[in-house]
């Protein structure tokens, strides 16, 4: 993809190559760029040899929303979230739900991107002013923004508030390294386990989605992971068996969300995800070892809300995105006193 107007930074997270060509490492594609293309997610450009970011500071959404949307049901449960996004993404999911600004780049090359110029401080800020207990980063893929996402974060840090990224996963480890403690949660894409079929969905491998799970959680960042249950994708029983006993062995405290898909975007050629597959698939992750397993997209499902894992009793009630009932003191349930894990327990 060639050079355009796009008003750009510096980038982070590359180096030089061959005959002015750069090799960005801030994701798993390891983009070799040659002087005036751009990479796999079209927003990183080598312009005379240096790597630039088009992406930084414009925002094309800042909403307020419940933490539980992201979802994360063990952050601050309750609280608000101020989410927001840039254009872009490294995946080509065929069935995206939010391709209309994730894919943008991609569909209208050598356009001007969208966006309104925003500061770090002024995110921050933004979230204090209207009560969120944190941040995150999400709707499209928070990894094509990295660099901006690293310097609001560090001030939302300043200013007690939490940082959060909903992401596909598929960072490396030198991206890890450049965030440096400024994550505290993550809300994970691991959207199937088989190399081929995902390769085709969604452009990218599983592997490294895998092992930035287990990376983050040794970083001490708190970890979810959601998995959206294609039809005819990902939603074997042997399949879902494995990504359950994958994030068992990782921690069997680390909730998995697995959510109803609906057709959107190329996929339309398939009918919604059948509620029993989620039923089954939240028994398959309890099999497994996983003490918090959850559908989506499903409402007025009993796997909406949080047992504790020793008593079984309702710990926070939802429906949706809404917390109800809430039977925990201190981060423990009030029937049996056991932990309830998470960050911000009530």
């Amino acid at each position: 993809m060639k050079r355009s107007s796009n008003t750009a930074s510096p980038a982070a997270l590359w180096k030089p190559a061959k005959d002015g060509a750069v090799r960005c490492f801030l994701c798993h594609h390891r983009c070799l760029i040659e002087n005036g293309d751009r990479g796999d997610c079209c927003v990183r450009e080598n312009r005379d040899g240096e790597l630039v970011t088009l992406t930084y500071g414009r925002l094309v959404s800042a909403n307020v929303d419940p933490i539980e949307k992201k979802p994360l049901f063990h952050v601050h449960p309750g609280s608000t979230s101020l989410s927001v996004a840039t254009a872009g993404c490294n995946f080509r999911c065929s069935f995206c739900q939010n391709h209309s600004i994730a894919h943008w780049p991609r569909k209208r090359p050598g356009r001007e991107l969208p966006g309104d110029p925003s500061a770090p401080e002024e995110v921050a800020e933004a979230a204090v002013r209207q009560g969120c207990a944190s941040i995150s980063y999400t709707y499209t893929e928070p990894t094509v923004f990295w660099e901006f996402v690293r310097d609001a974060a560090v001030v939302a840090h300043e200013r007690g508030v939490a940082n959060c990224l909903v992401t596909n996963g598929y960072m490396t480890p030198e991206a890890l390294d450049y965030m440096g403690d400024a994550i505290d949660a993550a809300n994970v894409d691991l959207k199937g386990l088989d190399r081929e079929r995902q390769l085709q969905a969604t452009g990218a491998r599983p592997g490294p989605v895998q092992r930035t799970i287990r990376a983050m959680r040794e970083r001490g960042i708190w970890v979810e992971v959601t998995t959206l249950i294609v039809p005819r994708l990902n939603d074997g029983e042997a399949e879902l068996r494995s990504i359950a006993e994958f994030l068992a062995d990782v921690d069997p405290d680390l909730p998995w969300h697995v959510s109803r898909f609906h057709p959107d975007n190329e996929m339309l050629d398939r009918g919604p995800t059948d509620p029993a597959i989620l039923q089954k698939a939240c028994e398959w992750g309890r099999q497994a070892g996983l003490r918090y397993v959850y559908s989506g997209n499903l409402w007025g499902d009993d796997n909406e809300s949080t047992r504790c894992p020793t008593c079984k009793e309702i710990v926070l009630g939802r429906h949706g995105f809404r917390l109800g009932r809430v039977a925990m003191k201190g981060g423990r349930c009030e029937h049996c006193s056991a932990p309830i894990a998470g960050i911000g327990m009530p």
